[in-house]
């Protein structure tokens, strides 16, 4: 039987995920309606989103580690409110510089997420790669969801409402999980569920070197995949979608929506396999699919995006249960924070170099061919990885998952 709070602790780390994207990539799109409100060139207003998502990375050791020593659930509950905060002042904006403050609060918060939420749920859920291929999933729902939100309510209310909106909801959710933590319905746990089994002091320090080479291709593909898709979609397939920033967060919706279903598979896959090969193929796939990505025009656009996004989600959950089976338990939390600060560190550059590419060429060619090299590395670097034993053999499902 699953311990007392346990569906509740998931409820939250998976609604969770899906906020914490959805927020962080709000501005992605409603980027494209402060272009002509403020007068201002899209390389320099996708600027501002720098210092925010440096943030994300930034303060992610910082929260795994409070979150190891206090507490991860009330952890997420300063996440909530921080980041529900940060997105209402954005709202509130009334110049660049004001924007770039409440954008860089926001990412303060989100950066607490996942070294905290991902350690929680490792230690909450008893098949711990079924369970963060369902927690990927919320995650990408929030990415698709993001862009449809704030086009819409861009559209039908303001740039104001798309981030005052989902702030308010988070902060309410936040406000509902220190209820259940008062009421003792959710709590901390101070070992897993299902431990997971040691490994080599050796293999630890290489799986950790070499994880963190991958993860840095990895969150640099991610997150330049993510801040040019909007912009991507309305250029190239501006002929079926129009001007409406509600169909370019519409498009950018189906591919994430669609290419979040991959994160089941590989959770369930990594539960019962060596999960380093199922990480191997996942990169390499992208090799060839960003080559094309970065010369495609019109419908293909769409194939290239989809092969590329699922292939992206299909090896989170994988190289999230590596990272926890290379790591000992009462690191974890900062573990998963030197993952987010590689991952999400990178998140600037990531715009520095979509910003360059559009300014330079018109396009976003060049950052698609980097997008290839860095996947490239990545499958070389992930063939060094340690065995794992028996780490990958089957388990038996459990339905409290």
């Amino acid at each position: 039987m699953p311990p007392q709070g346990t569906k509740a602790t998931l409820a939250f780390i998976y609604v969770g995920h899906a906020f914490m994207h959805v927020l962080t990539a709000l501005y992605l799109t409603v980027v494209l309606a402060l272009v002509p409100t403020w007068n201002l060139g899209y390389d320099e207003l996708i600027r501002v989103w720098t210092l925010g998502s440096l943030m994300i990375g930034l303060g992610a050791p910082l929260a795994g580690w409070l979150g190891d020593r206090w507490s991860d659930a009330r952890m997420m509950v300063v996440f909530f409110w921080l980041t529900g905060g940060g997105s209402i002042a954005a709202g509130l904006a009334n110049e660049p510089e004001s924007l770039m403050f409440a954008l860089a609060a926001l990412g303060l918060g989100g950066s607490i997420y996942h070294p905290v939420g991902m350690s929680w749920l490792v230690k909450s859920a008893a098949n711990q790669g079924t369970a963060l291929g369902r927690q990927g999933l919320f995650g990408s729902v929030g990415v698709a969801t993001a862009a449809l939100v704030a086009g819409t309510l861009t559209d039908v209310m303001s740039w104001r409402a798309a981030f005052i909106i989902p702030g308010a909801l988070c902060v309410a959710t936040g406000v509902g999980l220190a209820a259940c933590i008062a009421a003792g319905w959710v709590s901390d746990r101070q070992a897993d569920v299902r431990p997971l089994p040691k490994t080599s002091r050796s293999d630890t320090v290489r799986a950790f070197i070499v994880l963190s080479l991958t993860m840095t291709c990895g969150g640099l593909m991610w997150n330049s995949v993510m801040v040019s898709m909007p912009k991507w979609f309305n250029d190239g397939l501006g002929p079926l979608i129009g001007d409406s920033t509600f169909g370019v967060g519409g498009l950018v919706t189906v591919i994430y929506l669609a290419g979040a279903l991959p994160q089941l598979w590989g959770g369930r896959l990594a539960d019962r396999f060596q999960g380093r090969r199922l990480y191997s193929v996942c990169l390499l796939t992208q090799v060839p699919a960003a080559l094309l990505a970065g010369f495609a025009l019109g419908a293909p656009m769409l194939g290239l995006a989809l092969v590329l996004v699922g292939c992206q989600n299909l090896q989170i959950p994988i190289e999230n249960l590596l990272l926890a089976r290379f790591t000992p338990g009462k690191y974890r939390g900062l573990a998963y924070g030197a993952k987010f600060i590689l991952t999400f560190g990178v998140g600037p550059l990531a715009v520095q170099l979509a910003a360059a590419s559009y300014r330079w060429t018109g396009t976003f060619e060049g950052l698609y061919l980097c997008v290839a090299g860095l996947a490239a590395i990545a499958f070389l670097a992930s063939l060094l990885l340690p065995a794992e034993g028996d780490a990958g053999a089957a388990v038996a499902l459990s339905a409290a998952d």
